[in-house]
This record gives C-alpha cells, sequence and structure tokens, in this order.
C-alpha cells in the first residue's frame, strides 16, 4: 500500500534522515521517501504488518506534525 502524509516542521536534511530512518525501521515499511520542498513524506508499507497510525505515531515522536 503507497501512502503520502502532510508533515510540518520538516526543514534540513537531518530532517529527512529523521524520518526516512525511524519510519524505515518500522516492520512492514518498504520504502520512504521525504520531500523538504512539498513537506511530503511517501510511504510504501504492508498493511497486515504495520498500520498508518504506527507510522504517523513514529513521526511525530520524532517531533514532526502529520496533517490529517
Amino acid at each position: 500500500m503507497n501512502t503520502t502524509l502532510t508533515v510540518d516542521g520538516m526543514s534540513c536534511e537531518h530532517c529527512v534522515k529523521a524520518v526516512e530512518g525511524s519510519v524505515g525501521e518500522l516492520a512492514g515499511v518498504e520504502s520512504v521517501k521525504v520531500s523538504l520542498q512539498q513537506g511530503k513524506v511517501e510511504v510504501r508499507f504492508q498493511p497486515e504488518k504495520v498500520t498508518l497510525e504506527k507510522i504517523k505515531e513514529t513521526i511525530d515522536d520524532q517531533g514532526y506534525d502529520v496533517k490529517d
């Protein structure tokens, strides 16, 4: 499953690494791509292994604000 999340607060390469690293470590996440310019995070994941809520929570835990 693919989803694109709008995320506020990402402004630099450290932000990209923090989000891609933390989300990428979740079991069931196949790929993570951050676009700083658009404030978007594209995630491909297996919904039977990880929930969208868990992905959002992981981004939030890094200090960024996921918009619904």
